[in-house]
């Protein structure tokens, strides 16, 4: 069986803007995606990401890179901007 073109592993910039899509996606801020940078910080600038928020985009982020996101992954470190989480998925997708 082969896996989805979303989960195989792609360049960082391809995780990169996957992971901005999601993130706009599931906190319903497409309309700011051109906004979001590597450098956009997810707690303090995003007031949508919620509690609850971290754990929708958590989902969505395992559904669409086929990866898990485990309890101690939740982080400040991993969450702590775009580029970080982007990171983490990149380290997650090549077996790190």
């Amino acid at each position: 069986m082969t896996q989805p073109a979303d989960t195989l592993a792609g360049t960082p910039a391809d995780t990169l803007s996957g992971v901005v899509e999601v993130l706009t996606r599931t906190l319903g801020i497409e309309d700011r995606a051109g906004a979001i940078t590597r450098d956009t910080r997810l707690f303090g600038e995003l007031p949508e990401l919620d509690s609850l928020g971290v754990v929708e985009l958590a989902a969505a982020l395992e559904d669409r890179f086929g990866i898990a996101i485990e309890d101690e992954d939740f982080t400040g470190e991993v969450f702590e901007s775009v580029g970080t989480l982007a990171d983490f998925i990149d380290s997650r997708r090549t077996g790190g």
